[in-house]
């Protein structure tokens, strides 16, 4: 059985324990998740159908049908063309599958207008989202999801290595030539791409927590916020380094980036099965209060990182969430002093048995 498939009747059996009737997905990381099938969202109706019990079904324009058969273990692969109105075999594929009463799941990212031909086909169903079956397996990452997520962010450590090579050469370039020069290095150590836009935020433009890049040249002694990652088999990685290529940094620069690794840390050692999301941004949080910068932390300390790189588990204060081996997520306190410089250190984890497998291990110090 593939994983795919696993998965698909780990989530049927948690449709019959809500007493579901099933799950309907349109082109997303959930239809990847269950059928291993990728594409990008498009004007045509393809679907995948997960009854409660039995087999699923695709419903797709003729032109993906080979597609679908390479790629996906679904076997009931249904086929409309370009002319016929794809509403009435989702409606004839609906009765097949016992699925005309009770409560559908949708995938909550499907398009407006495919959700409104679904009522239409369906008219006597009850309506959900799909993650509220999906979510719980998906928090929870298999080994073939860990050995994605260890390789891609083994590439953005790799490429963060060649980052960091640059020293006196970074000098001069701007913001965003530093970002195509990641996207390259990312590509050259084995990524597929950048999973975000990359984040290349120097001086002053290091306070802003989302600033992306600029025009702005990278002057001797700027603190630079580093944050990217790449992608391997649909898995991203997401690290942030913030280093000093050339010159002094800014006076108390040294004092706040050790705070910020000293909360790192102090969050990472809390990670293990059975302590709180809250607990874990309160460790960083602690660090960082104490030393007097608390107002300059101004965003939770991590986010889960899966098929989408911002998933559940959230680490925020307040979380009740309790942490689970399998679950994969950032470690990224910051600190943001406006008008004059940011650091932010970012790391995943993966919790195990036991406490938890750090998926980030270049140098975390600022100098390059």
């Amino acid at each position: 059985m593939s994983a795919f498939e696993d998965r698909t009747r780990r989530c049927q059996k948690r449709l019959r324990e809500r007493d579901a009737a099933s799950v309907v997905l349109f082109p997303s990381p959930n239809l990847y998740y269950l059928g291993g099938f990728h594409e990008e969202p498009a004007e045509r109706h393809l679907f995948l159908f997960v009854p409660a019990s039995g087999d699923p079904a695709f419903v797709a324009p003729e032109l993906y049908g080979e597609q679908l058969r390479e790629a996906t273990w679904v076997g009931d692969v249904r086929l409309w063309a370009d002319g016929d109105d794809p509403t009435d075999l989702v409606a004839e594929t609906a009765a097949d599958l016992d699925m005309n009463e009770g409560e559908l799941l949708v995938d909550p990212t499907m398009w407006a207008r495919f959700t409104q031909d679904l009522r239409a086909a369906i008219p006597d169903a009850e309506w959900g989202l799909a993650d509220e079956v999906l979510g719980p397996l998906r928090v929870r990452k298999d080994d073939a999801e860990l050995d994605a997520l260890r390789r891609a962010g083994e590439a953005a450590d790799a490429a963060m290595d060649d980052v960091r090579a640059l020293g006196e050469d970074a000098v001069g370039m701007t913001e965003a030539e530093l970002a195509e020069y990641v996207a390259d290095r990312l590509a050259a150590r084995g990524g597929d791409g950048t999973s975000f836009e990359t984040i290349v935020g120097s001086g002053p433009n290091g306070a802003k927590p989302h600033h992306h890049r600029s025009d702005r040249e990278i002057e001797r002694g700027d603190p630079v916020v580093c944050d990217f990652g790449t992608v391997v088999d649909r898995y991203p990685s997401d690290q942030t380094r913030t280093v000093v290529f050339a010159g002094d940094p800014p006076e108390g620069f040294g004092e706040v980036h050790e705070v910020v690794r000293e909360a790192q840390q102090a969050a990472v050692e809390a990670v293990e099965p059975g302590v709180t999301a809250g607990e874990v941004d309160r460790a960083a949080r602690s660090v960082i209060e104490s030393a007097g910068y608390g107002e300059e932390f101004v965003h939770r300390t991590g986010h889960g990182v899966g098929l989408d790189v911002h998933e559940e588990p959230y680490i925020v204060e307040g979380s009740e969430r309790e942490l689970e081996p399998g679950m994969v997520f950032s470690v990224e306190p910051g600190v943001y002093l406006s008008g004059e410089f940011g650091v932010r250190t970012e790391d995943l984890v993966a919790v195990t048995e036991d406490g938890c497998e750090r998926l980030n291990d270049t140098d975390r110090g600022w100098r390059a």
